[in-house]
């Protein structure tokens, strides 16, 4: 699995023109699965997510985790964390896990962190969104659960 992660004032999510997700001050995560991953992924990204210290202390330092700040987290759904643009111009989305199954870990993803304590909105899977965020810092991180980067 893939995460960028971001650490937002608020962000929000529209779909057909409807706000369906919105939060305040915590991390947009934008998730990606990919055809190999399994649950273990799942577990090490929503352990590694909610207890990221990016957030600043008192002396300015990031030195806190979106629990420790008890903030919120807004994921969405992104599949095209997987497209591979090494060779041509068009993506190849072909280690992208199939729908049916990423649906199923993006939603597991969600409920593990829910189990952790933290507040949690979603975008819409598979669906056209619109999403708004102001990101704080910048702060932005990349992750990935086989840990290639």
């Amino acid at each position: 699995m893939r995460a960028v992660v971001q650490l937002t004032d608020n962000a929000s999510v529209t779909v057909d023109d409807q706000e369906i997700a919105a939060n305040g001050t915590g991390l947009t995560v934008f998730l990606g699965v990919g055809q190999e991953d399994t649950e273990l992924d799942a577990n090490y990204l929503a352990e590694k997510i909610v207890n990221l210290r990016i957030f600043p202390d008192e002396a300015g330092k990031m030195n806190l985790s979106l629990k420790d700040i008890k903030g919120e987290l807004l994921v969405v759904s992104q599949f095209t964390l997987y497209g591979d643009c090494r060779k041509g111009r068009r993506p190849s989305f072909d280690t992208a896990a199939p729908p049916g199954e990423a649906i199923f870990l993006y939603e597991y993803f969600v409920t593990l962190c829910r189990d952790m304590g933290v507040p949690v909105a979603c975008g819409k899977f598979q669906a056209e969104m619109i999403v708004r965020l102001t990101n704080h810092g910048p702060v932005t991180m990349l992750l990935d659960s086989k840990r290639l980067f």
